[in-house]
């Protein structure tokens, strides 16, 4: 099993800057890729951004050139630097970790508020 926590959330100015952060634990061995997602009211989940064990990673529009995610594989952490935030950008922002051993599974944490103020 495997337990995700979200931090870092909370409520900025547009233009402003968070830092969530993510942090597995439990049976970590088997995790390969992790991930920040988002869902703002009355919409479908959205994906934000990836990032392999190798720290390959892989982005949507809505993220590319304001948002950065990278990976502490030693912590079992990922982490997303949000810049240039805008109000669009409000949502609750949930970490996910894709298992492969000893089954394919995945976790997701219980998210983090991430409010923008214009």
């Amino acid at each position: 099993q495997v337990q995700l926590v979200e931090s870092g959330g909370g409520l900025v100015q547009a233009g402003g800057s968070l830092r969530l952060s993510c942090a597995a634990s439990g049976s970590t061995f088997g995790i390969n890729v992790m991930g920040w997602y988002r869902q703002a009211p009355g919409k479908q989940r959205e994906l934000v951004a990836t990032i392999t064990r190798g720290t390959s990673t892989n982005y949507s529009d809505l993220g590319k050139g304001r948002f950065t995610i990278s990976r502490d594989n030693a912590k079992n952490t990922v982490y997303l630097q949000m810049n240039s935030l805008k109000p669009e950008d409000t949502a609750v922002y949930y970490c996910k970790a894709e298992q492969l051993r000893p089954y394919r599974y995945d976790y997701w944490g219980q998210g983090t508020q991430v409010t923008i103020s214009s």
